[in-house]
């Protein structure tokens, strides 16, 4: 296959940094003599959205000012899911940072219009701290691997902590994340999103066997459905803590819904088990890390809510991750996602 996706755009940065200082300098009214520079593409980012580091010096009342910036484009050929959700994103993002909820990067400026950098984007605050890596997994190597179990426990607790809060987030102040008609909010939301997403990838042959996924799961359809709002990718490597393994950020809000609050537990308890569990076999076991039932208590103890039923959307998890799979195999070329892996995971 020619010409294949292998990775979101990338762009010349120095002309990158020419545009964005003139529109970064018509929404700073009160500073003079700005200059962006350091501009480059972070190790490590998000398969789905070119996201651009970069520091600004300015005078702002007298006082020399330094930021460090982040600006994230949305895709346009490098389309892994079948929703936009981009402005959304942002919107999240600014309902947590500004409601002290959860602790995300402070977002700054939206730019709907894709004449300034061929596509719209957003600009949020750089935060300063360390991301635990998939790859090479950060059970195997690197800071959290070489962390005493303490430090591992109090990362541990701090995630958690920081994944139930958003259950407590009011509902009616993300109410702009609610779905089609049939399928506003709750499970029947985010089963309609992938569902969607199954149908997809019907060029793929592989779509069989998410169908097949798919009937399974709808014929032992869960009685709890609490509702709640949904990160989409929660986990630890989507979080970035200081050095005193605290979070600092919550990151990749690329796909959020209202689609119930077992489902980022779910999520997080399913990639805690494949990253670091003690059954894992792409990473290792830590010492320290909390337990897929000490995960379940704290979470239930802090958002009063109950976590019944998880192991189907444990399930559901699998299926969804089987699908960004499928699709990134699709947009790159490859079969990395073996067919036999596929029926493993999904039960059929």
């Amino acid at each position: 296959m020619s010409d294949v996706i292998v990775a979101p755009a990338t762009r010349d940065l120095e002309i990158l940094a020419g545009k964005l200082t003139r529109w970064m300098a018509a929404r700073m009214p009160g500073a003079s003599g700005l200059v962006l520079g350091n501009f480059d593409y972070p190790k490590g980012a998000g398969q789905s959205h070119e996201t651009i580091l970069f520091d600004a010096q300015w005078r702002e009342d007298g006082s020399d000012r330094a930021q460090g910036y982040v600006v994230r484009i949305k895709p346009s050929d490098f389309t892994v899911f079948p929703d936009n959700l981009f402005e959304e994103q942002y919107r999240v993002m600014k309902v947590l940072h500004d409601g002290g909820h959860v602790r995300v990067a402070r977002p700054m400026w939206l730019e709907e219009d894709p004449a300034v950098l061929g596509a719209a984007f957003f600009v949020m605050e750089k935060v300063r701290g360390r991301v635990p890596v998939s790859i090479p997994p950060y059970a195997r190597s690197g800071w959290l691997s070489e962390a005493t179990p303490a430090q591992r426990r109090r990362l541990w607790e701090s995630a958690v902590r920081q994944l139930a809060a958003i259950q407590l987030v009011p509902l009616d102040k993300v109410s702009f994340l609610a779905g089609p008609d049939h399928a506003q909010g709750g499970l029947a939301q985010e089963w309609d999103k992938y569902t969607r997403f199954v149908d997809w990838l019907r060029d793929d042959p592989r779509s069989a066997i998410l169908e097949e996924g798919r009937q399974r799961l709808l014929s032992l359809w869960p009685k709890n459905q609490p509702e709640g709002m949904v990160w989409g990718d929660a986990r630890i490597g989507n979080m970035m803590f200081d050095d005193t393994f605290d979070v600092v950020a919550v990151m990749d809000w690329e796909q959020p819904s209202l689609g119930g609050a077992l489902q980022d537990l779910a999520w997080f308890c399913t990639l805690a088990e494949t990253m670091h569990g003690r059954t894992s076999q792409i990473g290792a076991w830590l010492e320290g890390m909390g337990s897929r039932e000490e995960t379940i208590a704290l979470w239930e103890e802090i958002t009063g809510k109950s976590a019944a039923d998880l192991a189907w959307y444990e399930d559901f998890t699998q299926l969804k991750m089987s699908c960004t799979g499928v699709r990134l195999d699709m947009l790159r070329g490859t079969e990395m996602v073996k067919p036999e892996y596929m029926r493993a995971r999904l039960k059929v």
